[in-house]
């Protein structure tokens, strides 16, 4: 799964790296620990240029009866994409990048569990793939929120989790924003994990268990002896 990431570049970065036109959301800052049922930051695209929005972590259906009944899908299996109900209509029509810098995992030690950064060598911006769906209520408020799609883990994953996140290649987003391709054949290929030799892991404080826990402390590398 994935239920903790981070998004550490500056707001002038994004703009650059998503080719921004519109202006974006006043609301965005760093975040070193992000955890579902928080407020986070998508692009999506409106058929002429890349939008920067805030949605909820953890997808209500645009269906659901009320809305105490979502927020929990924050991941959502590629396997089964087409399988689930919540899942299948924002699949073909409403698919979103989640720009992110890392993401962690726990890794079993024993009896205990260690949490891991997991990012790109190169410390880029990546993306991963994510579906996104606005409920509304009777009272005709609305609620935008979405999920990160997960996929089996690269070899690096696999010592530390049995899931990780859809990583999307830079030349595949276009092509998963594009609201024109609702094609499940050209999309489903997409969703495989990221090669594991352009990734790295390490370390991290246990206290990035603590959701409230949101500081650059929180990546800092450990130095642990084998």
């Amino acid at each position: 799964m994935c239920g903790r990431y981070t998004i550490t570049v500056t707001l002038d970065e994004l703009i650059v790296r998503f080719n921004l036109n519109i202006p974006p959301t006043r609301y965005y800052q760093p975040r070193f620990n992000i955890s579902p049922q928080q407020m986070i930051m998508i692009v999506i695209n409106d058929g002429d240029n890349n939008r920067l929005g805030e949605v909820k972590w953890g997808l209500l259906p645009s269906w659901s009866k009320d809305e105490k009944a979502g927020f929990t899908a924050f991941n959502a299996r590629a396997e089964t994409l087409l399988e689930k109900p919540a899942f299948k209509a924002p699949f073909i029509r409403k698919r979103c990048l989640i720009p992110a810098d890392s993401f962690y995992e726990w890794k079993k030690e024993g009896k205990s569990k260690q949490p891991m950064r997991i990012m790109l060598k190169t410390h880029e911006i990546f993306t991963m793939a994510g579906l996104y769906d606005t409920w509304t209520g009777a009272d005709g408020r609305k609620i935008s929120s979405c999920t990160i799609i997960t996929t089996k883990p690269n070899s690096l994953v696999e010592s530390i989790h049995d899931r990780m996140p859809v990583i999307l290649h830079p030349k595949d987003e276009a092509l998963w924003l594009d609201r024109n391709v609702q094609d499940p054949n050209l999309l489903l290929p997409l969703l495989k994990p990221f090669p594991a030799e352009k990734m790295r892991a390490y370390a991290v404080s246990s206290k990035v268990g603590n959701a409230k826990y949101d500081v650059p402390e929180c990546i800092v590398e450990l130095n642990i002896e084998n």
